[in-house]
C-alpha cells in the first residue's frame, strides 16, 4: 500500500504538479507521509524559539501554540511551529540532547530554500551546506543546511525541477 502511495505521488509530482500548492499537499501528504509532528528538547527554550521564529518564516512555518507540559516538574514550556495551522515541529525547554539530530523541512521552491538560508544564518545559526542541488540525493534536490544554536542540522528542502 505504501509502495503504491509513493509511485502515485512521485507519477503527480513528475507530472509537474505544483509542489507549493498546499491544496494539492494534503491531499497526497496523506498518502506519503506518516510521521505527524517531530519534538526534541533544547539547551535554551527563550534562544532556540527566537532562532526558529525567523528562521522557519520563509518556509511559512509560524508559531501556532506554546504550552507547557504538565508532566515535567517545572511545567517546561514547548513551542510548536507550523503551516496552516498545523504544528508540526516542537521544541522543548527540558534542556538539550547529548547528540545532535537532523531535521528536513519541505521547501515550496527553490527560492524558499534560499530565504530560510539567509534567514537562519541572520538568526544566528551556523552554515552546514550553502543552497544548491545535492545531485547524490536525486537531480532536483536542492536543498541548505544550517546548524541551529544547539548544534541541530536543519534543512530545508525542495524536490522540484526548476
Amino acid at each position: 500500500m505504501i509502495r503504491k502511495n509513493v509511485q502515485q505521488f512521485s507519477e503527480k509530482h513528475a507530472l509537474g504538479l505544483d509542489p507549493g500548492d498546499h491544496a494539492q499537499k494534503r491531499i497526497y501528504r496523506r498518502e506519503v507521509l506518516m510521521i505527524d509532528h517531530i519534538g526534541f528538547p533544547v539547551s535554551d527554550y527563550a534562544h532556540a524559539k527566537a532562532f526558529y521564529l525567523r528562521a522557519l518564516a520563509p518556509l511559512g512555518y509560524e508559531l501556532v501554540m506554546e504550552v507547557t507540559q504538565q508532566d515535567q516538574p517545572d511545567d517546561t514550556p514547548a513551542a510548536g511551529f507550523g503551516a496552516n495551522g498545523k504544528p508540526d515541529f516542537w521544541i522543548g525547554g527540558e534542556g538539550g540532547l547529548n547528540k545532535p539530530m537532523h531535521v528536513a523541512i519541505l521547501a515550496k521552491n527553490r527560492a524558499a530554500v534560499d530565504a530560510f538560508y539567509q534567514a537562519a544564518i541572520a538568526a544566528g545559526g551556523r552554515d552546514n551546506g550553502a543552497p544548491g542541488i545535492r545531485p547524490h540525493y536525486h537531480p532536483h534536490y536542492y536543498g541548505a543546511f544550517v546548524l541551529d544554536p544547539d548544534g541541530h542540522n536543519i534543512e530545508a528542502v525542495c524536490h522540484a525541477p526548476e
